[in-house]
């Protein structure tokens, strides 16, 4: 399972729907932003995840509060009060990209050219719906601090497929891809001046 079949489920849909009418986009637009932001999110937390401290951390903060409850009630989440969701939201992406935040923002407005006024406010629904997606992921698979980082690369779809091979990474490198190499991991990792 990795992240494209969440985009193309129901479930991706409906929060597709959901965010084009809360940050007034159509669709396709709102179709492409979400495709950009939800891999450079699991970006940010395989990065993390590398270092003990990193995986132990997104390690408790899935199992106290991220445990795939959310996507239960998404569309109602969604629909309602989203303050909640992004205040949740701020403290993921602080932890997750911490000062090179503005620069993904950037980024992912520019390859979009959706306005980085909408990426960020965007990010931060977005990314508690990530972590319950690693939480439900992780509940399911019996996965351990130490064993996050392939679970990560495993929803990212196993990260170095090859380029004809579709799947998330060849949607994250259309979008982040900026030296044109056809990796984007690079690219996001250079963002946080480190290099694997």
């Amino acid at each position: 399972m990795d992240i494209t079949e969440l985009l193309n489920s129901s479930m991706g849909q409906s929060l597709i729907k959901n965010v084009a009418g809360k940050f007034g986009m159509d669709e396709k637009e709102a179709s492409g932003v979400v495709s950009a932001a939800i891999p450079t999110i699991l970006a940010g937390m395989t990065r993390n995840a590398q270092s003990k401290e990193g995986a132990e951390s997104l390690n408790r903060a899935i199992e106290s509060k991220h445990d795939g409850s959310l996507l239960d009630n998404l569309s109602g989440m969604l629909q309602g009060h989203t303050q909640e969701l992004q205040e949740d939201g701020e403290g993921i992406l602080g932890h997750v990209f911490g000062n090179k935040r503005s620069a993904v923002e950037q980024g992912i407005s520019r390859k979009t050219g959706v306005s980085a006024g909408k990426i960020a406010p965007l990010l931060a629904i977005l990314a508690p719906i990530v972590m319950a997606y690693l939480g439900k992921e992780k509940r399911q698979t019996s996965t351990n601090a130490g064993g996050l980082g392939d679970l990560l690369g495993g929803l990212m779809g196993g990260s170095q497929q090859s380029r004809s091979g579709g799947g998330i990474m060849d949607i994250l490198s259309g979008v982040l891809d900026k030296d044109g190499d056809g990796n984007a991991m690079d690219d996001i990792l250079d963002m946080f001046g480190k290099k694997r």
